[in-house]
Parts: structure tokens; sequence; C-alpha cells
């Protein structure tokens, strides 16, 4: 996928003001934590035997390129803009020796091209162990999805002890549980401060939300 770069005209900008006040003054990164209905997506994955990850996956990617606050980052002349379309980077489990790789994949708004794509992404890469990056050539257009599918979290945090100028989010989900007879799923996103407010974050998750309960019902 080609991924266009949009530079962002800082000058009729209505955030500039926030964003300047948040990577620069009070540099200031966020967590939110929310359970999530997928009673839905669960239902609709069993039934036609659809593995969950590739599909939680795609529900999340949809949900970003909906939302430009969360597709914004630097380009390599230090030019602030944001991606037209921004690709999942994802971590694989190895049970045998309990580390992580992590490898990228082609986002495609058509949900089947895209789940195949994953499979087949993690077929070819997912056995490379004692590295970080499993997958050569990520591109600057990514967004970190991980899973916790050992539990189901009520919160999740977590920092940097260095000054970064990255600007996705680090999205988590964890394990889903049952409740009211319906399936809930814990879904942590951590934001730049400076790029989104509790509004857009609120707004992501929401989306999440929506795509998980009518896309899949």
């Amino acid at each position: 996928m080609n991924a266009i770069f949009h530079i962002i005209d800082k000058s009729n900008w209505e955030r500039i003001a926030h964003f300047n006040y948040y990577y620069s003054q009070i540099k200031c990164k966020y967590n939110l934590t929310s359970n999530i209905d997928i009673t839905h997506l669960v239902r609709w994955q069993k039934v036609n035997r659809y593995k969950f990850f590739p599909t939680m996956l795609f529900v999340i990617m949809k949900a970003v390129n909906q939302n430009k606050e969360f597709r914004m980052s630097f380009n390599e002349k230090g030019e602030l803009g944001y991606w037209d379309k921004v690709v999942p980077c994802y971590t694989l489990f190895h049970k045998e020796n309990k580390t992580f790789t992590d490898i990228w994949s082609e986002y495609d708004e058509d949900f089947n091209i895209f789940y195949h794509t994953v499979i087949e992404d993690i077929h070819t890469y997912g056995n490379i162990t004692g590295v970080v990056k499993a997958r050569p050539g990520q591109p600057a257009n990514f967004c970190p999805v991980s899973c916790l599918p050992w539990l189901s979290f009520t919160n999740f945090a977590q920092d940097t002890y260095s000054e970064s100028r990255f600007l996705f989010p680090l999205i988590k989900f964890g394990k889903y549980f049952e409740s009211n007879g319906n399936i809930q799923l814990p879904i942590s996103v951590f934001v730049s401060h400076a790029v989104a407010d509790g509004y857009h974050t609120c707004k992501l998750i929401n989306d999440i939300q929506e795509i998980a309960q009518k896309f899949f019902a």
C-alpha cells in the first residue's frame, strides 16, 4: 500500500496551541482503558471459523484509519502531518521460550483480504525468534497493536524513559470474558496528548465498539 503523508499547515490548524503545549511544555501522554462488547464479533468469528486475533486486529485498524488524530507523525524532514492510512505492527508470542517478536502487515478495508494477509504473514514470519522485528521493511506509517490473552485486565499503563517523537497510539487488548450474558474485551490505548485529547480517544474506542457490533452482526 502506497500511503500518502499530508503535511499539516500549522498556521491554520485548530489544534496548534494544544499540540505545542503538550508536546513541548507539558510533555504529556496518557492511557485510557475500557471494556467493549464483542458478543456479535465472537459469535460471528466462531460460526465462520475465523481466528480471533486477526479479526480483532481488523476492527482496531479500521477504527484507527477512521480517525486522523491516530495517524499522525513526523516525516523524514521533521514535518508534522498525518498518513492517509496506517498499517498494523503487532506482536507474536513464542510459547517455546516465552518471548515475542513483532511483524507488520498491509492494511486493506476489505476484511477477507486483510484477514488472509495477516494469516499469511504470521505463517511466513511467525517462527522467527531471537529478534524483536521479525519482518524487515517496516513502513513509517505503522500503528502498534498487541494482545495480552492471559488476563482480563482492568487497567494498563506504560511509559518510556527517553524523549520520543512517536505520536501513534499504542493499543493493547486482553482476554475477553463473559458478563451478564455478553462477551466483554478490555482494550487500552496509550496516547500522546499532543495529538489527541480524551474526546478523540473516547471516539476511537467507541468506533472500535461500533465496528465490532455492526460489521459482524
